[in-house]
């Protein structure tokens, strides 16, 4: 999906919201069963409910994975059973490896499950971000400000000349691709750094976590903006499991409409 088309999606749905589908098979409502299958009727369920209201599905490899070769077929059948025209399709993969291992992670979350994007750990350097440039359609969201407690340990300290890692990171991998193809992740609970991101990278598209269960207010992000909108903010516990019963879907989607309701409020 090109960002021209991203962009027309977003206007059409009036939504930015991307639905974060990190399926715990502990979770599911007591009527489904805790296995693959149970996942795969979840998932259905939520995707059919919450479509009209968000612009993106993002799948949490961990939560799929974990479920060995059942967890891959799984999450090839949840890939194709979101409709590839009306929502951007996210592998949460977070790879960060070089060369060849990358081109192949790259084959592998782009042509074998065929998603729209996948996030890539930047910091081995350039050889782990650029295999997965330059694919048309396909994008590479990087890491760059994100909202857990760790950030601190790295992407918050201090370089000699002024700034932050993450900010130099993000400065830097801009330069590898183009607005075109590549994202950031940035945290929504780090909005005090919100203008400095924006001075690094003034058009890139973010992905932005952390909204809802981890504190991170909507209305906060207004900063980072573009025109054409130039985010994805991702909900996925404050959705999925809006309702521990059999009403699940039901629940979601009203929660992912209260959303969608919100972010055509900040696009007027």
């Amino acid at each position: 999906m090109k960002r021209a088309e991203l962009a027309a999606l977003i206007q059409q749905k009036q939504s930015f919201l991307c639905v974060g589908l990190d399926t715990d098979p502990n979770k599911l409502p007591s009527h489904l069963s805790k296995d693959a299958a149970g996942v795969l009727a979840f998932n259905k369920a939520i995707i059919e409910s919450t479509l009209p209201f968000t612009v993106s599905y993002k799948l949490n490899i961990a939560f799929y994975e974990a479920m060995g070769t059942a967890g891959w077929e799984l999450l090839e059948e949840t890939i194709n059973m979101i409709p590839r025209d009306q929502a951007f399709i996210i592998a949460d993969a977070k790879r960060g490896d070089i060369g060849n291992t990358a081109a192949r992670y790259a084959e592998a979350f782009f042509t074998t499950f065929p998603c729209h994007a996948v996030t890539v750990n930047p910091y081995m350097g350039e050889d782990s971000v650029t295999p997965f440039l330059g694919h048309e359609g396909k994008w590479a969201i990087v890491l760059g400000l994100t909202s857990n407690k760790g950030a601190n340990d790295i992407e918050l300290l201090r370089l000699e000349n002024g700034k932050f890692v993450f900010e130099q990171a993000i400065e830097t991998i801009a330069g590898y691709g183009s607005d075109q193809d590549l994202m950031f992740v940035v945290g929504a609970t780090q909005p005090e750094y919100f203008e400095r991101i924006r001075k690094v990278a003034p058009n890139h598209f973010l992905l932005i976590p952390g909204v809802g269960a981890q504190g991170g207010q909507l209305e906060d992000l207004q900063p980072l903006m573009t025109q054409d909108v130039g985010v994805l903010v991702n909900s996925s516990r404050k959705i999925i499991y809006a309702s521990s019963g059999e009403d699940f879907a039901e629940a979601a989607r009203v929660e992912a409409a209260r959303m969608q309701k919100a972010m055509a409020g900040m696009m007027d």
